[in-house]
């Protein structure tokens, strides 16, 4: 090692302080601007739960469709994913049913044929 290579340590470049103060600045940021509406759907949501849990059904129902509307409007393209998507989720659910109807009608014609055949 040379005497006049700089030591290891001060050639080496520290990013994670850059980042604390980033993190810092967006802290202090969220401190000062507050997002109103998840509080809004936030406390909505908690007021028409606690209302049902007292037994107050058509309050708390009114404040959670209250909150979940605005949900729905802060996030309008999710909503609208989930929209499009309904659908085939439906024809899925039909499906699934109609084959389940099918088997539970196959089973009881075996059923009935068993029996009349143990009746004999």
């Amino acid at each position: 090692m040379s005497a006049t290579a700089p030591p290891l340590a001060q050639s080496v470049n520290y990013p994670q302080r850059q980042m604390e103060s980033r993190e810092e600045s967006r802290s202090r940021a969220t401190r000062t601007d507050p997002d109103w509406m998840r509080i809004g759907v936030g406390s909505t949501l908690l007021a028409g739960s606690l209302l049902l849990l007292t037994g107050k059904r058509k309050a708390g129902l009114l404040a959670t469709f209250a909150g979940t509307a605005l949900a729905m409007i802060e996030h309008k393209e999710i909503v609208r994913e989930w929209w499009e998507t309904l659908p085939g989720y439906l024809e899925n659910a039909q499906r699934v049913l109609d084959q389940a109807t099918a088997t539970i009608d196959d089973l009881n014609d075996k059923r009935d044929k068993i029996m009349s055949l143990l009746r004999k």
